[in-house]
């Protein structure tokens, strides 16, 4: 009996382990040097460009508006807003999106996960602008209601990607933790999310890149950001300033991009 209770037992932990032969050196060398060229890279061109920015700055020929409009001090004083409102926004997104997302694939609580979705869908559907402004007639002008907007306008992908990366958890991989006696929270911590969260992360990724880019908007409402330049060009008719802001928000987004990528590899799993 002890015998037979010990195969049982090695049966249920190797259905833990990932099917299929380990990667060959050749595999691993490869995708070792695609991942150090997707790492190394972006932060380089956007170095490079920023400091081909500096060089335009510091050589042009500005009047005096621009010049006002494009001083270091404000540039920088921008940028931070601007990081500001996409890191405050992002982390309040994960921290909403990814415990809802569980709970909509526990129990009963699944049968809201459509309704779920489709709020969120919405949310997302509407344009940034008017969501910026209705919201800033409801709650006021300021950074809390531009935080408020940005988490609406990025919580769908992380929700999303949550719900469809434990929906995909092979279920007799669940099973076989349930039959190692783990309870439900431990087999949710060390199997279903350790295999989600490449798919979560994928999310990650895409709120931060949307969030990034619509924080743009919240000078409109007050909010801060690089968008203030971009509204001075339109507004004082000045395209080298509107062009210089829109090249800050770009490079600001790519590197934020490149930071989801290095913490989707930070957070994946060996093996994955």
């Amino acid at each position: 009996m002890a015998d037979l209770a010990t195969q049982a037992r090695a049966e249920e932990e190797s259905l833990l382990e990932p099917e299929g032969p380990p990667p060959t050196a050749g595999a691993r060398s490869r995708m070792d040097r695609s991942t150090l060229v997707m790492l190394v890279l972006p932060p380089v061109l956007v170095a490079v460009a920023f400091l081909g920015y500096v060089w335009w700055r510091q050589t042009a020929d500005l009047d005096g508006v621009e010049l006002e409009q494009l001083k270091w001090a404000t540039t920088w004083s921008q940028i931070w807003a601007h990081v500001k409102l996409t890191l405050v926004a992002s982390a309040l997104v994960v921290a909403i999106a990814v415990p809802l997302g569980i709970l909509l694939t526990r129990g009963r609580a699944r049968a809201l996960s459509p309704l779920v979705v489709g709020i969120a869908n919405i949310g997302q559907a509407a344009p940034a602008i008017g969501m910026f402004v209705l919201l800033a007639m409801w709650r006021g002008f300021g950074f809390w209601t531009a935080i408020f907007a940005l988490v609406l306008y990025g919580v769908l992908p992380v929700l999303r990607n949550t719900i469809t990366g434990l929906q995909g958890v092979d279920p007799t991989l669940v099973e076989a933790g349930r039959g190692l006696g783990m309870s439900g929270g431990a087999v949710l911590l060390r199997v279903e999310l350790p295999l989600a969260l490449p798919v979560i992360m994928s999310g990650v990724r895409t709120a931060l890149v949307l969030v990034v880019g619509t924080a743009t908007i919240a000078t409109f409402i007050n909010g801060g950001g690089l968008g203030a330049i971009i509204d001075s060009g339109i507004t004082l008719y000045r395209f080298r300033v509107m062009v210089a802001g829109a090249v800050l928000v770009a490079l600001l987004a790519l590197l934020i991009e490149w930071l989801g990528r290095v913490l989707e590899q930070l957070t994946r799993p060996k093996g994955l």
